[in-house]
């Protein structure tokens, strides 16, 4: 195995012999399946341009009629009622941990740019947080953990099986980035986390099929194998966030069962989804503005309702989607506008049976944790909610032509500003980005992009102007948002360059990207 990246300060400490073997390990050994599942992706997708459907899968009915559960909840996952989510950065590996949240999702994936220095990094800061050797020093303040009693859980997600890490070569091709995440934590911090009671637990996200789960349980069982840990120790919680695993949810459940912790309803990268795989299908799969998409659309309301019933009719855990608003000390009625959406969506999950929800800032986990404790009261969880009176059809989960709210100029602008602003972030280190009380990454962007793409496919009308969406229109907005832009300070012209250009390519050229974060990891260093 290959390092082509530089060793920088204490790199050794994670990129050692030993953990380089391990990830070299399950490179060798799952490297080509990964490929074939992703190839696989290409043929559905051909086949739905083509004029295919989704459905549940007439191959799997016997798992969907079967009687089976996952394992119970593994310590320290008993209680997930609030989860915070954020990029392993040593300030935010201090505040997400002390933040009162049952649970910190530490992601590698879209609220993390991929820089060498990010990706290692991160897999050195967490380490160091279970062995309490993590401080950190800012603007005259000091952060240092409390005590273990009071940290949230750690849930790593590792990249998506579509990303490579291009500076880990084994046998001269790079190394999966999935494995490359899982395997350094896992290698470093799974015994450190059994010997704190708790154990190495995952958030799996991007995943198109049944079949892609059953990969990840492989690599988990022979990750086991290969360190001597018990069968069953990794819990892995899935991201349903693409089209496709929402017609397959009990199917990775099954997949996973003995490593199962639940459900995700991952909203953002749900939609930009929804219009990847129906991108040649004209305006039936068409989508409003993106802040005009609530989760009572119709098809929205299938999916999250279908998610709780799936999961506690098998004994997962269901998990709802972020709360990203975050608060600003200055604007204290923009403040109580957006607290009071972030209740009621909380309110809608857990009268839904949720076992709990994800916020994006610590301010709000005391929100999300008192909606939640409202409704579980003493309880850890809604496991015993089976939602028995739910039945979803796959109509009902194609249902987008039925959602209600408009195109026009300022959504159109929102999304040219937002997209702009993230990917120059993104180039230059940052994952997880505040953008007007927002907060933004990989998925938003992607959702961003995407709807632009398929309103310029598509000859959209505004609604409020009556331009027909165009290139031209798009390339004369991406000209004046810039404009505004270069106007703040600490402008940088270099990565808003960068950005501009990628933009176009994502959102103007006639072929659709399938993930922005492909041709923007390769304009990386």
């Amino acid at each position: 195995m290959e390092i082509t990246g530089p060793m920088l300060d204490r790199f050794d400490e994670v990129l050692t012999p030993e953990a380089l073997e391990f990830v070299g390990a399950l490179q060798r050994e799952f490297g080509g399946r990964r490929l074939e599942l992703l190839a696989a992706r290409q043929v559905r997708q051909e086949e739905l341009s083509a004029g295919g459907t989704l459905d549940f899968l007439p191959e799997t009915k016997a798992v969907r009629e079967g009687e089976w559960r996952v394992a119970p909840p593994a310590p320290g996952l008993e209680d997930r009622r609030v989860e915070i989510t954020g990029p392993v950065d040593r300030k935010m590996t201090i505040n997400a941990l002390n933040s009162g949240a049952k649970v910190w999702l530490a992601d590698f994936e879209d609220a993390n740019s991929p820089l060498w220095d990010n990706c290692v990094s991160g897999q050195l800061n967490l380490r160091l947080a279970l062995d309490r050797a993590i401080d950190f020093e800012a603007g005259g303040k000091s952060y240092a953990l409390r005590p273990d009693t009071e940290l949230a859980t750690i849930v790593v997600r590792p990249r998506g099986w579509h990303l490579p890490e291009k500076h880990a070569l084994v046998d001269g091709e790079p190394v999966s980035a999935s494995l490359f995440d899982f395997g350094l934590y896992f290698f470093h911090c799974a015994r450190r986390q059994l010997d704190k009671g708790r154990g190495p637990y995952f958030y799996l996200p991007k995943m198109e099929s049944h079949l892609e789960a059953r990969l990840w349980n492989d690599v988990f069982v022979r990750a086991q194998d290969l360190l001597g840990i018990p069968q069953g120790t990794i819990r892995a919680t899935v991201l349903i966030e693409t089209y496709p695993a929402a017609f397959e949810m009990e199917e990775i459940l099954y997949e996973l069962r003995e490593h199962s912790a639940g459900l995700n309803a991952g909203r953002w990268d749900y939609l930009f989804s929804v219009i990847k795989k129906f991108r040649t299908r004209g305006r039936e799969f068409l989508l409003p503005e993106r802040n005009a998409v609530t989760m009572t659309a119709p098809f929205m309301r299938a999916y999250t309702e279908l998610l709780v019933r799936s999961c506690h009719k098998r004994g997962a855990h269901a998990i709802g989607g972020m709360a990203a608003f975050i608060p600003s000390r200055r604007d204290p009625e923009v403040n109580a506008v957006a607290l009071e959406k972030v209740r009621a969506d909380k309110t809608r999950e857990s009268g839904d049976g949720f076992d709990g929800s994800w916020v994006a800032h610590p301010d709000l986990v005391p929100i999300c944790d008192e909606v939640f404790t409202k409704v579980l009261g003493e309880r850890p969880n809604q496991l015993g909610n089976l939602r028995e009176d739910v039945e979803v059809s796959a109509a009902e989960l194609l249902s987008v032509s039925e959602t209600p709210g408009r195109i026009t100029e300022t959504g159109l602008r929102n999304n040219v500003d937002v997209a702009l602003r993230y990917l120059a972030a993104w180039m230059g280190g940052l994952g997880a980005v505040a953008i007007h009380n927002l907060m933004e990454d990989a998925a938003t962007a992607e959702i961003s992009r995407s709807q632009i793409w398929q309103w310029i496919h598509n000859g959209i009308e505004l609604a409020d102007t009556g331009q027909t969406v165009t290139k031209e229109l798009v390339e004369r907005i991406i000209a004046e948002e810039m404009a505004k832009i270069a106007a703040e300070p600490g402008y940088d012209a270099a990565l808003f360059t960068q950005a501009e250009a990628l933009f176009k390519e994502v959102a103007l050229d006639d072929d659709f990207a399938e993930f922005l974060t492909l041709p923007a990891y390769a304009r990386m260093p």
